[in-house]
């Protein structure tokens, strides 16, 4: 069956782009990279992966101006895909408000800020993070985060060096972007993928079209063969 799915997917984009190539472009979550979508991959030659690589956000810069700094580098004239996943799922939500994109896919994030836990909601008022010494928001997220999301030990080292390459001033820069994240209401053609065991970003507060039974926080790397499959009926169905 998958792979009748891939040739209807790829017949479909052919007919649709008229031969040109679809880009997707890739953004990781906070304390991520590239390497979080290796097991994303797409047997077809019509897709060219661009993975994002984060910049140390500008003081006190917002969600909306920090991901609006990537629309120079989406090629628009070609067809393209979004698919961000945590802190990277934001920034898609972002600038599917601006852009066009055939489909943009958020995984394990959330959409607007009603969709954040509470504890997010309650930095913005009393924002401890601001004098927490920047290494010890970072050294608090490398201990922390296998014992919040325990399913990321089965891809322990890629996550535990994701996270080592972290800079201490980029990770306290990019909890304020999420602290102070204000935007209300989503484009509605964002496809929204969530485990019902994340613990990051609890589905409770989520308004998700697929739901993934047993799927972390993490589940973009350790279920990525599932996530995969999700995101290739949501391209199918984007271009039909």
């Amino acid at each position: 069956m998958r792979y009748i799915a891939l040739f209807l997917l790829l017949m479909s984009f052919v007919t649709f782009s008229l031969g040109q190539k679809t880009n997707v472009y890739f953004f990781p979550g906070q304390g991520s990279d590239q390497r979080l979508f290796s097991k994303i991959k797409f047997d077809t030659a019509e897709f060219n992966a661009v993975y994002f690589h984060y910049p140390t956000p500008e003081k006190n810069a917002t969600m909306q101006s920090f991901a609006y700094q990537f629309i120079d580098s989406i090629d628009q004239k070609q067809p393209f895909i979004l698919i961000g996943t945590s802190m990277g799922g934001m920034f898609c939500s972002e600038l599917s408000d601006t852009l066009d994109p055939l489909s943009t896919v958020v995984i394990s994030s959330a959409k607007e800020r009603k969709e954040l836990p509470h504890r997010y909601r309650f930095q913005r008022i009393v924002p401890i993070y601001k004098i927490i010494p920047k290494r010890f928001l970072l050294g608090g997220a490398k201990m922390m985060q296998p014992i919040v999301e325990p399913d990321r030990n089965k891809e322990k080292d890629t996550f535990k060096n994701m996270l080592a390459d972290k800079d201490p001033t980029y990770m306290k820069r990019s909890i304020h972007l999420i602290v102070n994240w204000r935007k209300v209401g989503c484009s509605p053609k964002i496809v929204h993928i969530h485990g019902d065991k994340d613990n990051t970003l609890p589905i409770r507060k989520v308004k998700a079209d697929y739901v993934v039974e047993g799927g972390s926080h993490m589940m973009t790397l350790t279920r990525g063969e599932e996530i995969l499959e999700i995101i290739e009926q949501i391209i199918l169905s984007s271009s039909n």
